[in-house]
C-alpha cells in the first residue's frame, strides 16, 4: 500500500491521545533534508545506538551480485550503481549515497510489523540489514525507487539486534531533486510516504503519528516554544522546525554548515543511554550528504575532525575492487579522504553480533 500524505492540523485532544498511546521511543536516530536554493539538496542524519557500531566506510562498485540473505529463494540482483556506504559492524549498510546522488538512511522503528508470507507468495524474502543496500544498488532517484518498491517484489525479514530484540527498521530516501520517501511496515502492510514535504524522520511512533504531533507543535510555533528532550517525537519537532527556519542558500559550503548545525542540535550527548534497551541512545556519528556535489561528510563524536569523500574520486566501475576506509582504532581523517580507501573483499551482510 502506498500512501502520499500532506501535513495536516489535528485537534489538540486527538494529538494528546496519540501521544499518550505511543510506546516509548526505541533507539534514537534523526534524518533531515535541507532544501536550498536552485538544485541544492543536503541530507543529514545521526546514528545513535547503545554501543559502538564498529562503523567503517565502504566504496562498493557496480556489478556486484547480491541476494536477500535469507537462503534459497531470496531476492537476487546485480548492483546497477556504485555506492559509498556506512556500515554497522561491517554486516549491514545503515547509511549511504550512490553515484547518482540517491541517499538512503536506515533508522530503528520498534513498531514495525513486517508481512507474514503465505504459501505461494510471489514476493521474495530479504533481510532487513541489506534493505538499504538494495535501494542504493538499484535506483537512481526516489521516484524510481518508490515505483519499484510499491510493487512489493520482496518482503522484509527482521533479524536480531545486539540487545536480542528484533531488528525492526524503517527506511528514508532522498535525491538531488529534493524528493523524499519514508518506507515503513505497519500491521504487516507496506506504507510509503512520498513527497518533498517528508523531510524529517526519527523513530517511534509510526510516521502518521509523528506528523500529527508535529502539526500540533507547528500551531504553537518554534520561536515560541519547542520540546527539548532527546525523545524521538521531540527531535522530530525540532528538526522539522530548524531545517526550514535556517537560511535558504545556493552556496554549498553554507548549506552544509547549516545542515550540520541542525543535526547537531538533535543529537544525543555522548554517554546518555538506557542499557536495558536502545532507548534514547548516544549519538555516535553524523553524516551530511550533498546530493549535487556527490560529496559525503562524516563526523564521529570521538574525532576532532569532520572529513568528506568526493564520490567522483572513487572508481565504481564493474570489476574494480571494493574499498574500505577504517574508522575504528582511533583513525582520524581530514579533508577529502577518497584516497585513503584500501582494497578489500566486500563485507558479508547478516545479523549484527550479539553481546
Amino acid at each position: 500500500m502506498m500512501l502520499i500524505k500532506q501535513l495536516r492540523k489535528l485537534p489538540c485532544a486527538l494529538v494528546a491521545a496519540i501521544a499518550a498511546l505511543a510506546p516509548p521511543p526505541a533507539a534514537a536516530c534523526t534524518r533531515a533534508v535541507y532544501l536550498g536554493d536552485g538544485d541544492l539538496v543536503i541530507t543529514a542524519r545521526t546514528m545513535d545506538w547503545m554501543a559502538d557500531t564498529g562503523t567503517n566506510l565502504w566504496a562498493l562498485p557496480r556489478g556486484l551480485h547480491r541476494d536477500g540473505c535469507e537462503g534459497p529463494g531470496s531476492l537476487e540482483w546485480t548492483s546497477r550503481y556504485g555506492s559509498l556506504v556506512a556500515t554497522a559492524y561491517d554486516r549491514s549498510t545503515v547509511d549511504g549515497m550512490n553515484e547518482n546522488g540517491l541517499v538512503a538512511n536506515l533508522l530503528y522503528l520498534a513498531e514495525s510489523r513486517y508481512p507474514q508470507p503465505s504459501l505461494g507468495d510471489p514476493r521474495k524474502p530479504m533481510d532487513v540489514y541489506i534493505w538499504t543496500q538494495y535501494v542504493l544498488d538499484n535506483f537512481a532517484t526516489v521516484a524510481e525507487a518508490v515505483a519499484a518498491i510499491a510493487q512489493e517484489p520482496y518482503y522484509i525479514v527482521p533479524a536480531a539486534a545486539p540487545n536480542g530484540a528484533p531488528g525492526t527498521m524503517h527506511l528514508a530516501m532522498s535525491d538531488s531533486t529534493g524528493d523524499s520517501a519514508i518506507v515503513e511496515y505497519v500491521d504487516g502492510q507496506q506504507v510509503i510516504h512520498y513527497g518533498r514535504q517528508f523531510q524529517v524522520m526519527t523513530n517511534s511512533p509510526v510516521y502518521d503519528q509523528q506528523l500529527a504531533l508535529n502539526a500540533y507543535w507547528q500551531q504553537i510555533g518554534g520561536t515560541t516554544m519547542m520540546p527539548g528532550t532527546s525523545r524521538a517525537v521531540d527531535r522530530f519537532v525540532r528538526a522539522s522546525f530548524y531545517i526550514n527556519a535556517i537560511p535558504r542558500t545556493g552556496d554549498p559550503v553554507e548549506a552544509v554548515a547549516c545542515a550540520f548545525s541542525v543535526i547537531r542540535n538533535v543529537s544525543v550527548p555522548l554517554g546518555i543511554s538506557t542499557p536495558a534497551q536502545p532507548v534514547i541512545s548516544s549519538t555516535l556519528w553524523r553524516t551530511v550528504a550533498d546530493h549535487r556535489a556527490r560529496r559525503y561528510f562524516f563526523e564521529s563524536t570521538r574525532s576532532p575532525n569532520v572529513f568528506w569523500v568526493d564520490l567522483a574520486d572513487l572508481d565504481f566501475s564493474p570489476g574494480h575492487s571494493a574499498g574500505r576506509l577504517d574508522l575504528t582504532h582511533g583513525a582520524v581523517y581530514a579533508g577529502n579522504a577518497a584516497g585513503s580507501f584500501q582494497p578489500a573483499e566486500p563485507f558479508p551482510f547478516g545479523s549484527w553480533p550479539q553481546p
